[in-house]
Parts: C-alpha cells; sequence; structure tokens
C-alpha cells in the first residue's frame, strides 16, 4: 500500500501532500528535499505520514531524506502547532522564523543540501609551539608585559582555553611562532558537574532560592521580583546548576542582543562551554551548527538567547529562565508568528514538564495580576547585593530650568553640572534619548514644509548631519540646504536623537570619551559587544544610547544616569503608556550605583507633577501596579482581556477602506461591541500602501479559541472576494 506524506514548506501555505518512495525510511520530524512548482526546490518537514490518497490527478513524490535523524522531536512540532494556532498563522511561517536558514535552503541549487554537513563544536586551545629563549623572553617583559604574562601562564599550565586568553598578545605570541592553536570537539558529557565557582549567596538571596524551591511544587511558573541590582543572576546560576547536575537543559531567555555579550560572560565564568549563544545577529552557518548539534545532544546544555531560542531542539528541557519577563522586546512583530515569548516559553515548558522563573524588577501587569491571583509564586528581592544603595532620584523640570536660563542645549544645568563632577572623579555617565538619529524631522520655519517620505506617511529623520533617512522603508535623501517649497530659508532641525546628543555632550565636554549605542551603531555582533566591552572596562566615559541601554547591564563604574526626556516615554498613545514609561525609568536608574559609590539620576521632564514620576521618586512599584491593574479592569485592557488587532493594508485607499468597513460590521454582527474600528492609524501609508486597523477585544472567561475560529472564518468570507484578494490582512494575537 503506498504511503503519503503531509509536508510543511517555509511558506505561507497550508502542508502539501506527497507520495512517500518505497524504502526510502522517511520518518515523522525529518527534512526532506522535495520539489515545488516547475523547479525550486525546498526543505520541507514531514508533518504526518498516511496511507489516504489526495484527490489529485498528479502527486509528486518525495525520496530525499537530509539528515540521519529527524530534524523535529514531537515535543517541538507540538510547540509548533501551538504557535500557529494561537497566533493564527501557517505552519510554513512558524518554519521560517524557527529554523536556521542554511538547515532550509530554497531553490534550484540542490547541492545546498550536499553542502550543509553537521560540524562538531570545537573549541580553541592555546600551547607552546617553541622554547622562547632567555633573551627573547627578558625583551618581552620589558616591552611587551602582557605578552609576557601569557607567555609565563602557558609555560606553567601547558595550555589555556583561547576564551581565557587575552586576543591581541595570543595573536602577537602567535605571528611570532611562540604559540600554536589546537581546536579540539566539544564533549559535554565528560564536563565537570560541581560548578566549584558558583556565586556565594547572601542571606536574602539563599532565602529567595528557597522561596522559589518550594514554590515549584506548587505551581510551574515562579515571579522573581528583584530589585535592580539585587542579584537575580546569582540566583539564576544556583538554578542552573541543579538542572545541569541532574543531565537536564536550560533556556535563559533576555530580550535584547546587546545583553547577551555582558551576561554570556559571566555564565560562562561558571559553567563554561556549556553555554550556547544564541541570537539574530550570530550568522547562518553558526545558527546552523548550533541546532544541529543540540538535536544530537543528550543532556546537559544551556542556552543563553533572544526568543528566537526557544525554538532550539532541547531535548531534557528542565528550566526556563525569562529574564526581563517585563521587556517588549520579547513580542515578535514582524514577520508571522507574531508570539510573545514570554506566554510562548511558558507553553514550551508546560508542554516539557518544565519550570519557569520570570525574573524582573519590574513585572508586567500580566504578571502581576497572575501572582496575585496564585497562578504563579511570587518571590520579592528588596534590597542590593553587596548592600549597595538604590541611587537616588532628582527630578528636573525642563521649563523651569529654561525661564531661569539654566538650560544650554538639551540639557538641564543639574544634570551638566553633575556629569562635570562624575567626570573629574572618574566615573561614568549613561545618557537616555529614546530617538536614535540627529534630528526625528526638520521643516522649514517660514512656509511649514516638512521632509516626508514619498512611500510612508512619516516624517524623514536626520542621521549624520547630512542624510534624511526613513525609519520604516530605508529611503534617504541628502539633507537640503534650503526649504524645497519656499527657497527662503534653511530648514530647521526639531526635536533631537541619540546622535545628537552624542555630538552636543562632545562639544560641552571635548575631553571626555564618548560612545553611542542605538540601532544605528548595533551593526553586528562584534560591533555591540565593542562598544559594551569598552565601556565595562572604563574606556569610555559615557554612553549615549535608546532604551537599549536600559536593559539588564552591569557597570560598576556608573554612578549617573540621565534621562533627557521623559516626555516622549509618558505620553505614548498606547494604553501601556504609563506602565513602560515607569519600567523604563526604573529600569535605567538600576544602572547606576552598583558598586562602592551610590548613584544619582536625573529625570528632565516638563511634567514633573505626573504620578508615574512621582511613583518613580518613590521607587513604588507596587502603587503603579495597583492603579494600572485597576484601569485596564474598569476599560477590559490586558490581562482582563486579549486583544487581536487586525491589520489590512493595500495600494488603493479606497478599496481598503470600503473592505475594512464590510469586514468590522460582519465582525460586529458575530462579536458585537468587542469590535472597535476600523480606524486609521498614526502612520497610515508604508511603502506605498495605505493601512487601516481594526481591534477585537476577548474578555477573560470567554473561549478565546472559538473566538479564533469565528474570526478566521470572518476574514476568509470577506477576502475572497474578487475585489478585496490582493489587500494583505495581518493579525496580531495578543497586540499591545
Amino acid at each position: 500500500m503506498p504511503l503519503y506524506a503531509d509536508i510543511v514548506l517555509p511558506l505561507y501555505q497550508p502542508t502539501y501532500t506527497f507520495e512517500v518512495v518505497e524504502g526510502c525510511g522517511i520518518l515523522v520530524g525529518d527534512a526532506v528535499a522535495v520539489q515545488f512548482g516547475a523547479k525550486a526546490v525546498y526543505t520541507g518537514i514531514v508533518w504526518r505520514i498516511h496511507d489516504k490518497r489526495p484527490n489529485a490527478k498528479r502527486i509528486k513524490t518525495v525520496s530525499q531524506r537530509l539528515y540521519d535523524q529527524p530534524l523535529l522531536t514531537p515535543d517541538q512540532m507540538r510547540f509548533w502547532e501551538w504557535i500557529a494556532d494561537y497566533y493564527m498563522c501557517t505552519l510554513g511561517e512558524v518554519m521560517r522564523v524557527a529554523l536556521p536558514a542554511l538547515i532550509k535552503p530554497k531553490g534550484a541549487d540542490e547541492e545546498a543540501f550536499e553542502r550543509e554537513q553537521f560540524r562538531p563544536r570545537t573549541e580553541g586551545f592555546a600551547r607552546l609551539a617553541e622554547a622562547v629563549s632567555t633573551e627573547e623572553r627578558a625583551k618581552m617583559e620589558r616591552r611587551a608585559p602582557k605578552q609576557y604574562e601569557l607567555l609565563t601562564l602557558l609555560e606553567e599550565r601547558g595550555e589555556l582555553r583561547r576564551a581565557e586568553c587575552d586576543p591581541t598578545a595570543l595573536t602577537a605570541l602567535r605571528k611570532k611562532g611562540f604559540v600554536k592553536i589546537v581546536e579540539r570537539e566539544i564533549d559535554h558529557s565528560s564536563m565537570a558537574t560541581d560548578f566549584a565557582t558558583l556565586p556565594t549567596l547572601s542571606e536574602k538571596q539563599q532565602e529567595a532560592l528557597e522561596q522559589i524551591s518550594t514554590g515549584f511544587d506548587q505551581v510551574q511558573t515562579v515571579l522573581l521580583r528583584g530589585v535592580t541590582g539585587s542579584g537575580k543572576t546569582e540566583i539564576y546560576m544556583h538554578l542552573i546548576s541543579s538542572v545541569l547536575k541532574a543531565g537536564g537543559d536550560v533556556l535563559y531567555l533576555v530580550p535584547e542582543i546587546a545583553m547577551t555579550s555582558q551576561l554570556l560572560e559571566r555564565v560562562k565564568r561558571v559553567f563554561g562551554e556549556r553555554v550556547t549563544p544564541y541570537h539574530s545577529k550570530i550568522t547562518n552557518l553558526r545558527r546552523s551548527e548550533i541546532y544541529r548539534r543540540l538535536r544530537r545532544s543528550e543532556g546537559g546544555e544551556v542556552v543563553l538567547g533572544t526568543r528566537s531560542a526557544l525554538f532550539l531542539p532541547l531535548k531534557r528541557l528542565q528550566l526556563v529562565i525569562v529574564d526581563e519577563e517585563h521587556d517588549s522586546s520579547y513580542k515578535q512583530t514582524e514577520p508571522a508568528p507574531r508570539y510573545q515569548g514570554r506566554d510562548a516559553a511558558i507553553m514550551l515548558a508546560h508542554l516539557y514538564g518544565a519550570k519557569v522563573v520570570l525574573g524582573s524588577a519590574t513585572p508586567s501587569i500580566e504578571s502581576y495580576v497572575r501572582a496575585a491571583t496564585g497562578k504563579y509564586r511570587e518571590v520579592v528581592l528588596s534590597e542590593r547585593y553587596g548592600g549597595a544603595q538604590l541611587p537616588d532620584v532628582i527630578i528636573s523640570d525642563t521649563i523651569r530650568a529654561a525661564k531661569r536660563g539654566e538650560r544650554k542645549s538639551h540639557f538641564n544645568k543639574i544634570l551638566l553640572d553633575k556629569i562635570e563632577e562624575r567626570l573629574e572623579r572618574g566615573e561614568q555617565i549613561l545618557l537616555l534619548q529614546n530617538r536614535r538619529g540627529v534630528s526625528p524631522f526638520v521643516s522649514c520655519g517660514e512656509c511649514g514644509w516638512t521632509a516626508r517620505c514619498p512611500h510612508c506617511n512619516v516624517t524623514l529623520t536626520l542621521h549624520g548631519g547630512n542624510k534624511l533617512v526613513c525609519h520604516y522603508c530605508g529611503h534617504s535623501i541628502p539633507m537640503p540646504h534650503r526649504c524645497p517649497a519656499c527657497q527662503t530659508a534653511e530648514v530647521a532641525l526639531m526635536g533631537f536623537g541619540t546622535e545628537k546628543i552624542e555630538q552636543e555632550i562632545a562639544a560641552l565636554f571635548p575631553a571626555a570619551r564618548i560612545a553611542r549605542l542605538d540601532r544605528d551603531t548595533m551593526t553586528s555582533e562584534s560591533a555591540c559587544n565593542r562598544i559594551v566591552e569598552a565601556f565595562e572596562r572604563g574606556e569610555t566615559d559615557i554612553l549615549v544610547g535608546t532604551q537599549i541601554i536600559t536593559k539588564g547591564f552591569d557597570f560598576s563604574r556608573v554612578t549617573l544616569v540621565g534621562v533627557l526626556n521623559a516626555d516622549n516615554l509618558l505620553n505614548a498613545p498606547d494604553y501601556r503608556a504609563a506602565e513602560r514609561a515607569f519600567q523604563t525609568i526604573m529600569q535605567f536608574a538600576g544602572r547606576g550605583g552598583r558598586g562602592a559609590a551610590r548613584g544619582e539620576v536625573v529625570i528632565q521632564t516638563a511634567e514633573p507633577d505626573h504620578p508615574i514620576l512621582q511613583q518613580v521618586l518613590r521607587g513604588d512599584y507596587d502603587s503603579m501596579a495597583r492603579e494600572q491593574s485597576a484601569e485596564r479592569q474598569s476599560f477590559l485592557y490586558p490581562p482582563y482581556s486579549r486583544l487581536v488587532g487586525i491589520t489590512m493594508r493595500y495600494s488603493d485607499a479606497t478599496t481598503l477602506h470600503r473592505a475594512a468597513a464590510e469586514l468590522a460590521e460582519e465582525l460586529r454582527q458575530r462579536f458585537s461591541r468587542r469590535v472597535l474600528g476600523p480606524t486609521i492609524p498614526p502612520v497610515d501609508r508604508i511603502r506605498g500602501e495605505h493601512i487601516i486597523e481594526i481591534m477585537l477585544k476577548i474578555e477573560s472567561g470567554a473561549s478565546f479559541a472559538r473566538a479564533r475560529k469565528i474570526l478566521h472564518a470572518e476574514l476568509e468570507e470577506v477576502t475572497r472576494k474578487p475585489e478585496y484578494r490582493k489587500i494583505v490582512t495581518i493579525c496580531n494575537v495578543d497586540a499591545s
């Protein structure tokens, strides 16, 4: 009897059925090469094998199994199915995000399948290549002390891990022929499990660790709420140690790539090469190697990564840590699946029978409510590790400063004075401005002309002093010297971004060493690491950045942090604006004063009496969380409901608006007042396509699965009409 395989392809399509060639040994979960269309060859995943012939005249065959074992485990397949169902996308869209690019090559180049061979993970060790003469040693001791120090260590120990060596000194010794590098395959099964270098916990940390262990006896998920600098990472390490000793795997999630370098170094000091970093900035080849190595692993792994690490094949997953669980970066926006990394991590752990620790100094309102209702166990750390004090907070009124003549450029006098004090004492400063570029937009003071993108309904942002760039589509034009509309005046810069702050602070403090960390400077993993590591070593005095610099960094020399414009955080058009403003400012404030000296935070704002800023001043998370929770309950926002954002895009505005109105009317027939819109968003055109939005709000307690099913049917009914078929419709489940 012939067999057939339902195969998932990395496309916005359902599964396709192929006939299985007899004797080829294809299994469920296997990666296979299949011809799709006239010539294209795709990697597909075998989802189901059965004997039911599809109703088609011609059925293509599948026979080429790409790897010697299935690429997906049954648990992974269940996870993919949950992601596709809950976030309203296809399995093919999940596949596109879940698998590294080199594991799923597509196109007519079949040699790509042959080139992708498993490479065992290796580690480099430095050894002496030849004896060094007494004369050479003496010269090195005088002129190159770091090379001499490394040489002496190698003579004492015989060999050192490459990661333990000073890279500059190692390169110099290799060029001279004194040192060679030997690569050895990493064998995790033979690695020591005593972890003698585990950090010593304080009394409060030990209590928290015991409470977490007790909490795991009652619930799957524990919320660890610890003030910034309280030592949550040390507690994580003890939890990781227990799992590794039992032969289990750990998934340690962080919201931003920028956090991984500093954290990776700390975790690797304890767990060595068991720790694997995984995020979008590492190469395609490296991601492919990691995936296939983990697929063969039998446990004892620690994966440290961003949300994409959720899709890695960890067979013995026992613990998931979601650090900075409140962070909005855990939500995938483009492309599908538009999943919430924190929530998906909890589901993944449920499928594996693993435990979850959510860590934050300022937990999300969702987690706060779930802890308050007993769904999560909450453990609180209210003191900083090592007796360090929380920083003093100063709120500086920008309007009052301007009236008194105490404002220079974008800085109030109190902040400039404190920057000068820190520079004189050799301490470090962090400055937050949550916009990148030089100026958010440029405008003519005479006629009101503003530089706008011709493809998107947004202003162009000035970068580098001479280029205006669209942050949505990348369109750019040179900065005009005179207004293109009236030709009578020079255009003026409106607002300011991180690049402008970097320029101005350099002019005000010319002797200071200044760096910038934002999306423009984070061009690669190595570029990001260089900026962070230089600041950590004290080679930079002032680091200017966007929200990236608020997230989880531990810089012991920072004693001053400045929020340059708190108002653009407080006044965002979003029901989460107050919560996120509090979280961002508190997290950023926590970067200061982690060493011996107490830190200070200066917040510049035109609204010094704003309730959120007063809560920041008191460090009163509970008050903020209670107020925001009550407000959301009144207006039926998450966690008291689930939101599905429906975005429709099309080149013709009239057709788009007509389709959106019809869809909204059909949805109201089924969902009544739960349907909001259609509305025109602030940015209503991107890349030449007009945009319109509808929001569906489903209260907690109602069947969300049934709501998704109805929504899916109504979307199909409207978009199958001939005049609407080209309209792109996107569903964003748990939209913000």
